[in-house]
């Protein structure tokens, strides 16, 4: 805070909102471990007697760089902890927006803050300030107190929101996650740090070679460059270095070069241009469950594990929080990959044994290709593995022994045939038509409709939809930059990529669409099955590229989905 605002703030306007924002906004407010620490995992909250009570305060500070940082905070002390739930339990938390200007609230209302909740869903406005939650990858309603992110807006100074929810009895276990959802101001919130895991327990069950190994959980955030003016510490070969109409570092097209975004790993940062890794210790040839989260709101992952340069084998055994072999074809095997593309909001679980003692792996993140228009993901390193007898244990263990494997109600997606086809593509603009360096219009259209950027005062959905129908949608890219498409409230198979026919026995929430080249006659695409035969699925909800700057920026849609019943 400067002297200014010191001096004002001890004065006669002690309660201004500016003096407000100064005291809220202290620097440890979100406190983060310096680069180079080592990678410790986030709190665990359980579920007892089929029920986890929580309450979590969202609150704001800024950095020494002038950049805004968002946290979850738990009990005044944990950050962004993990919520683990199993099939059938009830989440109850209680979501109190404590950034700029809501401490207020708190001295009018001592001493009841915590005990009356806001019942409303569409009180609040849209703005920076406002806040909410999306349980990213459950199948639950989207509703009020569920996972509403059209109408709840939670205010600073508003009374803390409840939301409330079963765990539906049949939902895949996995690894799922939980983040803010207000149009336009998505990206921010995000990449200021909010995000958190949410895990379904139960892996073991549907795939039981997994019983009794310790499992780690690894979140990956990206954030504003701390050292934007750098340049590179080791001698590299000279890169071009431009600027999109948002002012993102543009792709360089060979892997090098200055990123667009800094990363992080469980809030330890890996910074441009050192990149210092953060440090995670194993027992020597110990095997463990590793649950990664990209939370990222606009970098792509590529992940890889090296030693002595050499890419490690990952028992990958999990995508999107649905288990690989949910469709009856892989059994207890995994699928071995020598490196995993994690799209913003993908996840991946893999098995992944430590070297020998003494010796040293790297997890990376390869360079990402995200098209001449797209950001710059250059390989950089993200943590060392070191093996040693000593290391501590993760926080949880699997357990050893396993249930009977949950049982999907309905048919294998895979089976069913659709009852129609849409097409739905992503394209882009200059909001200024005479300007082509004005700030750019992000869409995603239904084919056949006008294309336009999301309105979110709009209260006509952009499709509409059965439940109880499976529809294939095929999605095109007609930009120069990748996108990666999601959907609320449901999963997908893919189907086809680029018209090539796939074969998977997984689902996913999220996929990436390869960018255009600018002169080929057919548009890249994919095609997914997408299903709305759960009834938690009724109700109207969001489409939308989860690159969040191009969601905020108009790349989103609704669907309504009206009940079997309704005539």
């Amino acid at each position: 805070m400067s002297l200014f605002r010191i001096l004002v703030c001890t004065g006669v306007a002690l309660l201004s909102q500016s003096c407000l924002f100064a005291q809220s906004s202290a620097p440890d407010a979100c406190p983060r471990p310096p680069a180079g620490s080592a990678v410790s995992e986030p709190e665990d909250l359980h579920s007892h007697n089929g029920v986890l009570e929580v309450t979590l305060a969202f609150r704001s500070s800024v950095d020494p760089q002038g950049h805004t940082r968002y946290c979850y905070i738990y009990n005044d002390k944990s950050q962004a902890p993990n919520l683990r739930l199993s099939s059938g339990d009830v989440l109850i938390l209680n979501l109190k927006n404590e950034i700029a200007g809501s401490s207020m609230f708190s001295d009018q209302h001592s001493g009841s803050m915590d005990m009356k909740m806001d019942t409303s869903c569409a009180g609040g406005q849209m703005t920076s300030k406002a806040t909410n939650l999306h349980f990213h990858g459950l199948t639950i309603p989207p509703v009020c107190h569920q996972d509403d992110v059209l109408k709840t807006m939670i205010g600073p100074g508003d009374r803390p929101f409840q939301y409330r929810f079963q765990i539906p009895p049949d939902e895949s276990p996995g690894l799922h996650w939980y983040h803010p959802h207000v149009h336009g101001y998505t990206s921010a919130q995000v990449l200021g740090g909010a995000s958190g895991a949410l895990i379904v327990e139960g892996i073991e069950r549907a795939n039981t070679l997994l019983t009794g190994l310790p499992e780690r959980i690894l979140i990956v955030r990206d954030q504003d460059l701390l050292n934007p003016e750098a340049t590179p510490s080791k001698p590299t070969i000279a890169v071009p270095m431009a600027r999109d109409a948002e002012g993102d570092i543009l792709n360089t097209g060979n892997g090098l070069g200055k990123p667009a975004k800094d990363l992080s790993i469980n809030f330890v940062p890996v910074p441009y241009p050192d990149y210092p890794p953060g440090v995670i210790a194993m027992k020597p040839s110990e095997r463990q469950l590793w649950r990664v989260l990209n939370a990222s709101a606009i970098t792509y992952l590529d992940l890889q594990i090296l030693v002595s340069g050499a890419p490690q084998p990952l028992a990958v055994v999990s995508l999107d929080g649905t288990p690989i072999n949910q469709g009856g074809k892989a059994g207890n095997r995994p699928l071995w990959q020598s490196h995993a593309l994690l799209p913003p909001a993908g996840r991946i679980e893999f098995v992944y044994t430590a070297p020998p003692e003494g010796s040293h792996a790297s997890l990376v993140t390869r360079a990402v290709d995200t098209g001449p228009a797209g950001e710059n993901d250059p390989i950089r390193p993200l943590a060392d593995i070191v093996s040693r007898a000593d290391a501590p244990e993760p926080r949880s263990t699997l357990p050893r022994t396993s249930d009977e494997v949950i049982q999907q109600r309905d048919a294998w997606l895979g089976t069913v045939n659709p009852v129609r086809v849409r097409k739905l593509y992503f394209s882009e603009k200059p909001s200024d038509p005479k300007d082509p360096e004005s700030p750019t219009v992000f869409m995603l259209t239904v084919d056949g409709q006008n294309p336009v950027p999301f309105d979110p005062h709009s209260t006509a959905p952009n499709l509409m939809v059965q439940q109880g129908d499976v529809e294939d949608w095929i999605i095109e890219n007609r930009t120069q930059e990748l996108h990666a498409f999601h959907i609320h409230q449901t999963h997908f198979l893919l189907k086809e990529w680029n018209g090539v026919p796939v074969d998977e026995p997984y689902l996913r929430d999220t996929i990436n669409v390869a960018y255009w080249d600018g002169a080929s006659p057919a548009y890249p695409s994919v095609k997914l099955r997408m299903d709305f035969r759960d009834p938690n699925s009724v109700g109207t909800f969001v489409y939308h590229c989860h690159l969040l700057e191009h969601e905020d920026g108009g790349m989103m849609g609704t669907i309504q989905v009206v009940a079997s019943s309704a005539k």
